[in-house]
């Protein structure tokens, strides 16, 4: 994707923002919070500077400010106002929206200023759980609806991976647990989408588990070379692009018979394309998870 879209109808709005269209209405009519254009038809078309403004309006109503006098602010005191309540404030809708809107403006002092306040009352782990994946979730939908691009997903996941990365840089100081158990994590060839993975290598290596991290676009023929050297691996990878539909149970077949045959190895799996996998057809020890929880959970 290379563009971003400017135009957006009131349930885009609705969906993105939280607002209820019948709410996004009265705002309109009788405080003129948002100036739509519209079709030969009569219906609202609202650009991005709209929904900016929209994701301000709703954290400053949500933060206690009533509508009337968010209306009385001159525009410019709009986003002023939502960061300094932004640094202030700790509960999940509020650090979404801030982070949402850091993403949206390539706000890093608001990113860490946001961060640090939750940290403040949340462990890392809660962070990641309670506001990073739902935020990731909306994440998807605004890609669906090209309100964002590249460069936007860039900004908020680079700095996501730098945090989770402090925290495992921190964990491989201590020696693992006495274990014969090795976890690989890989991401197939031609997937680069690491983040998930990279949480799941912290949180199985807070159980004190010895990880081998080989990151994005593995090909399958080089883990061999890790086959060959230990005994009782689990391997886990994350399938967010890749492999295709048309080629995901021939690439589990292969897996399975170049390394689950003929030893205690597994293979735990998780991620979108997951769903495009027949439970019913999967190789023996080779998992499905729809939640890193239940996929760590299970080592």
């Amino acid at each position: 994707m290379n563009t971003t879209e400017n135009v957006f109808s009131i349930k885009d709005l609705e969906n993105l923002s939280g607002v209820k269209a019948h709410t996004i209405r009265i705002w309109e009519k009788r405080y003129n919070l948002l100036q739509p254009k519209r079709s030969e038809t009569n219906i609202r078309h609202y650009d991005l500077h709209n929904l900016q403004k929209l994701l301000n309006i709703s954290f400053l109503n949500n933060n206690g400010f009533k509508i009337s006098k968010i209306a009385a602010l001159d525009e410019s005191e709009l986003a002023p106002k939502t960061r300094e309540l932004a640094f202030m404030g700790k509960n999940d809708s509020q650090a979404i929206v801030a982070f949402k809107l850091s993403m949206l403006n390539f706000d890093q002092t608001l990113f860490y200023n946001t961060y640090n306040r939750l940290l403040e009352e949340k462990s890392f782990r809660s962070i990641f759980y309670e506001i990073f994946i739902p935020l990731l979730c909306d994440l998807g939908m605004l890609w669906q609806t090209n309100t964002i691009s590249s460069s936007h997903e860039h900004f908020l996941t680079v700095h996501i991976k730098q945090k989770i990365l402090v925290h495992i840089e921190r964990l491989q100081s201590t020696d693992p647990r006495p274990s014969t158990k090795t976890v690989v994590l890989y991401l197939p060839e031609n997937e680069t989408h690491d983040l998930g993975l990279l949480f799941i290598n912290y949180e199985i290596l807070s159980l004190g588990y010895h990880t081998i991290f080989l990151g994005e676009n593995i090909p399958l023929d080089n883990l061999k070379h890790i086959n060959k050297l230990y005994d009782d691996i689990i391997y886990v990878s994350y399938f967010t692009i890749k492999p295709s539909d048309n080629e995901i149970h021939d690439y589990l077949d292969t897996f399975s018979k170049q390394y689950l045959a003929s030893t205690n190895n597994s293979l735990k799996l998780i991620g979108h394309k997951t769903r495009y996998i027949n439970p019913k057809n999967i190789p023996k020890h080779v998992m499905l998870y729809d939640k890193i929880e239940d996929l760590v959970k299970d080592m």
